[in-house]
């Protein structure tokens, strides 16, 4: 009996070990694909670690992160409360459910719980950053001060409070105050996208309308994806008879945004200007699918509806606008008019007579008209008045568009089905960093490069720096990203002083690959095509080109064009750096990647076999040539490539072995 009841107590020990092992690798899994941005797989991973043992916080703050990242805010802000009822101890919890409260538009709760984290962390500047945006959304602009008086005394360095202080003088109405501390703010830190951003609201309310332009632009050139900075400026270039810039602005703010109603409905009418009437048609389509009663929006399309011909869907229009307003004289011409196109006489003479006596009312003192005082204005998106039908729409609120500084940052990618290869690799100034330790890439080609440029003249050091090779390099934090910037400003003076480029061409190509690090592919491709005019023999910028045209294809690609033909010329570009530098394992494995991606899958592995030949410790060599075999039915080969790249320390093959593994009896 004792020795039973020994072993009995051993096996409930062991498994409680085991229950505890299992819950802890449950989370740390579940932490690794939320790293991943594997998020619908994350939440999976926490809710078992939640049913196993429902009293420990980090699966419920887990999964409220990744709904977080999916936009669940309602779920993850759920989550975070049940995770702060278990500790209440742990500052993030409240940041992160006070980032959900803030989507959800409850500044009131993100308030409170950002008090709650300044109690645990009073130096933490982002923290009062967000609160006093939220006392700023709320209106809470004495207290929104308050803060602002203290960051400002604590961090006489932090350009964002400067910035925020300015933006609350312009909501007072205070100007002359708010660009005084505007122009401090830049003084600290030229770099900020939202500063210029808030001192082109100043411009625009004042309608110096190409200092606005000049300023957005700025703006844009530091944060490229904000949506409102190109709808600001479209506003500005309109006013200055820049039609074209201004469209193209709308373009780019759909692109980014595509529900984005000021882009649409202003877009829509630039395009009745420019005479492109069927393609408003379809921006006022998208507007009043979005607010089925903006009324502004279906008198505009009911005008164009009959300008190109569809006169019953113009006289639907100009009914439903009767129905909401029956003095609206106008409609009731118009549609008289639409009567009588299509025949039907009867029904016109009934919209004619309304109008007859509605003036012999006004005769008699009744129904005054609406003023016609036109002028080349804007009209308040909730604004209602007929005679500014043709005018564009700002916001009844100006917007700057800000970002709340946070570490949750991101969006959820679109995934594919399969397993996606191991991206390119490319010229950086940052050091290749894909978990592989072991690994350290370079080449002589880019040693040759670097030794050449510190034997250069003195004006090419000032802003460089050793070029690099790396794959899928990580994201840089805001003080890095200030950083690149200064050094693009610092070799664009360079260039511009330059009495020779010829002899200081490769200052383009250190540009182009800060431009690279910053993901200015644009900018970067142009820097590379004119190096490449003055030296049509570097393999470095072939090389690097096809790069940033394989970068900006994938996006063109995401966006549903078909882009076979730049494919070629990313191909030509490899092709020639190739010829050039036979040698070089990486460039194999660049042209190899293309031939992936069109899934010719047999040239793919002759490139990856050429690369691994030539490098054969190059683990993503291994892990592509390992997904080219098993989508080439070649799956026992694929697993084998995919060991071995994992076995030289590329972790991520594990999981693919785990996916594409042969089940048991099959």
């Amino acid at each position: 009996m004792r020795k039973l009841l020994l072993s009995s107590l051993l096996f409930l020990a062991a498994g409680s070990v085991k229950a505890q092992y299992n819950t802890d690798r449950l989370i740390r899994v579940g932490q690794s694909a939320l790293y991943y941005e594997d998020y619908v797989l994350s939440i999976q991973y926490f809710s078992r670690a939640i049913a196993a043992k429902p009293y420990l916080y980090e699966p419920w703050f887990g999964r409220g992160e990744a709904k977080f990242r999916l936009d669940d805010f309602v779920g993850a802000e759920a989550d975070c409360t049940e995770a702060i009822k278990l500790n209440p101890y742990i500052p993030v919890l409240f940041e992160l459910r006070g980032l959900c409260r803030i989507r959800q538009n409850n500044f009131k709760g993100a308030i409170a719980d950002y008090d709650k984290t300044i109690e645990y962390e009073p130096d933490n500047k982002s923290l009062w950053y967000n609160r006093v945006l939220c006392r700023m959304e709320d209106k809470d602009y004495e207290r929104a001060d308050q803060d602002l008086q203290v960051m400002m005394k604590r961090w006489k360095t932090y350009s964002q409070a400067f910035s925020l202080k300015a933006e609350l003088c312009l909501q007072q109405k205070d100007t002359i105050e708010g660009a005084k501390y505007l122009d401090k703010s830049l003084e600290l830190n030229p770099y900020d996208g939202e500063t210029w951003a808030v001192r082109s609201m100043i411009s625009l309310s004042q309608s110096k309308w190409r200092d606005a332009d000049q300023q957005l632009s700025k703006a844009i050139h530091l944060k490229p994806t904000n949506a409102n900075y190109y709808v600001n400026r479209a506003l500005a270039r309109y006013n200055i008879n820049n039609l074209r810039g201004a469209l193209a602005d709308y373009d780019k703010a759909i692109e980014l945004e595509p529900n984005n109603f000021l882009a649409h409905y202003n877009r829509g009418q630039l395009r009745v200007q420019v005479g492109d009437d069927n393609r408003a048609v379809s921006d006022f389509d998208f507007i009043i699918n979005l607010e089925p009663g903006n009324v502004m929006a279906i008198y505009n399309r009911a005008l164009l509806r009959e300008r190109i011909g569809n006169i019953r869907g113009a006289i639907a229009d100009y009914t439903r606008l009767i129905e909401q307003f029956p003095n609206f004289w106008v409609g009731l011409s118009n549609r008289a008019r639409c009567y009588r196109k299509l025949g039907m006489t009867a029904k016109a003479e009934m919209d004619e007579f309304r109008i007859f006596k509605a003036r012999i009312d006004k005769s008699n003192g009744f129904q005054p008209r609406w003023s016609k005082s036109k002028i080349r204005n804007v009209r308040r998106r909730s604004e209602i008045n007929f005679d500014k039908y043709n005018q564009l729409v700002v916001d009844d609120k100006a917007n700057v568009g800000h970002e709340y500084e946070n570490s949750y940052r991101g969006k959820v990618q679109n995934r594919k089905v399969d397993v996606d290869f191991m991206p390119m690799y490319q010229l950086s100034y940052l050091q290749y960093a894909n978990g592989v330790k072991s690994y350290v890439a370079s080449g002589e080609s880019v040693d040759s490069f670097n030794k050449q440029n510190k034997k250069g003249n003195a004006a090419s050091h000032a802003a460089y720096s050793t070029l690099q090779i790396t794959c899928n390099p990580k994201s840089l934090d805001e003080q890095t990203t200030k950083s690149y910037f200064a050094m693009i400003d610092s070799l664009s003076q360079i260039i511009q002083q330059s009495k020779d480029l010829r002899r200081d061409k490769d200052v383009l190509i250190q540009r182009a690959v800060a431009y690279s690090v910053v993901q200015n592919f644009y900018d970067a491709e142009n820097d590379l095509s004119a190096y490449l005019q003055v030296d049509s023999l570097s393999s470095l910028a072939y090389w690097q080109r096809a790069v940033c045209q394989s970068m900006l294809e994938d996006y063109d690609r995401s966006q549903g064009n078909n882009q076979q033909f730049k494919d070629l010329r990313v191909l030509g570009d490899l092709d020639k750096a190739i010829s050039l530098d036979h040698s070089n394992a990486y460039l194999y494995y660049n042209r190899a990647n293309i031939y992936a991606l069109q899934k010719n899958y047999s040239k793919a592995i002759a490139d990856y076999d050429k690369a691994i030949d030539l490098d054969p410790r190059l683990a993503e060599a291994y892990y592509n040539r390992g997904l080219a075999y098993i989508y080439s039915k070649k799956t026992e080969q694929g697993i084998k490539d995919l060991s071995k790249a994992g076995e030289l320390g590329l972790v991520d093959a594990y999981s693919a072995i785990k996916k594409y593994r042969p089940k048991a009896g099959k």
